[in-house]
């Protein structure tokens, strides 16, 4: 959302109007305008009419100015606060994804743990065989001697 001309105008003056240097040529003027009437450059009344009007010219534009960048920064909170809102949606995503993907490893190490089981109880169970093997091959041996 780009600000247009008037709203960039708007932001600036603002921005302005909130700094020392606005502060020093306000004050700056109101001098220069008294002292114009202490030394009767200017008539008291003129003095203070002329700015008078000036001074409530530029309030009014100052407050539509400062309305403006109100708005203006309402709709840049609005926008920011949608992608939050977004970003903390995919975050949820992805946290489901995490979760789902922390099953699966826990499956798949219940799936290996079981595996490893299998294999042990093979590993025991040709041991025991072989050893029943050896057995039945000495007892073999022993009878054919027996036997002679």
């Amino acid at each position: 959302m780009q600000p247009d001309n008037l709203q960039k105008t708007a932001l600036a003056v603002t921005r302005w109007i909130g700094s020392p240097s606005s502060i020093v040529i306000h004050t700056v003027l109101f001098l220069l305008s008294f002292a114009a009437a202490a030394l009767r450059f200017l008539e008291w009344n003129s003095m203070l009419l002329v700015l008078t009007t000036i001074v409530s010219l530029e309030a009014i534009y100052l407050a539509i100015f400062i309305q403006m960048t109100l708005n203006y920064q309402s709709q840049m909170i609005a926008a920011v606060e949608k992608d939050i809102d977004e970003i903390q949606e995919d975050v949820e995503e992805i946290q489901e994804d995490v979760d789902e993907l922390q099953e699966d490893v826990e499956d798949i190490e219940e799936s290996e743990d079981a595996d490893e089981r299998r294999k042990a109880d093979q590993t025991k169970t040709l041991e025991t065989i072989h050893a029943d093997l050896q057995r039945l091959l000495t007892d073999i041996e022993h009878l054919k001697n027996v036997q002679r």
